[in-house]
């Protein structure tokens, strides 16, 4: 098995994924910004720049459900203490395949570098470009090892009329050609997780970031 992350997250978005052995992967953090734990299907993946073998007794200590054990509240709160970082949600990891052409929405790109919502994507991605609907941002930039990922928004008064499926499809087509888009849904947002499907996102498992505390 490639042993970085981004070679098993090209790999996943190709349809190949980890053997589902039960087991778990420990792989270097790309970068300083990331880390944290994928867990595909019966085969996780933990990218840390902590010692391997910490994880491994670490998760052989909760006594648990090997399957889960890399998503149990106790191990992440354990590497979220070790490694000083916080994090939000486990999210559920999708991805689809650029498309061709324009978008299906009219969209203008902000180009002010300390727009709020640039602002906030510069903290998680590199390359940061966001563009506008009207009642909507679709955002776009290279986040977790290098992957193109997009994030939406869509006002609270413009909800229910198909404008996120439209901004998540939009997304598939500002990628570059050839590039897989990658975009994480709180398992709970139903309404995001139903939008990004209905545009060809298809889920591949799920993912728990670990944030570096601010100074």
């Amino acid at each position: 098995m490639d042993r970085t992350l981004a070679r098993i997250l090209d790999a996943a978005a190709d349809g190949q994924f980890p053997p589902a052995d039960g087991g778990t992967t420990v792989v270097p953090q790309p970068n300083r910004r990331d880390a944290g734990v994928i867990a595909f299907t019966a085969h996780s993946v933990v990218f840390t720049d902590e010692d391997p073998d910490w994880v491994r007794t670490t998760l052989a200590a909760l006594q648990c459900d090997e399957l889960a054990a890399t998503m149990n509240p106790r191990f992440l709160t354990a590497m979220l203490d070790r490694t000083n970082r916080s994090t939000d949600t486990i999210d559920l990891l999708t991805v689809a395949t650029a498309l061709p052409g324009e978008p299906p929405i009219r969209l203008r790109e902000i180009t002010d570098p300390d727009h709020p919502r640039v602002v906030r994507a510069r903290q998680r991605r590199d390359d940061v470009r966001v563009w506008a609907a009207d009642t909507g941002i679709v955002i776009l930039g290279r986040g977790v090892a290098g992957r193109w990922e997009t994030a939406i928004e869509v006002d609270p008064e413009s909800r229910h009329q198909g404008l996120g499926r439209a901004l998540a499809t939009a997304a598939r087509h500002l990628t570059p050609a050839g590039e897989p888009v990658w975009s994480q849904q709180a398992a709970g947002n139903a309404r995001s997780v139903r939008a990004f499907q209905a545009a060809g996102f298809r889920p591949v498992g799920a993912e728990a970031l670990l944030l570096r505390r601010r100074p």
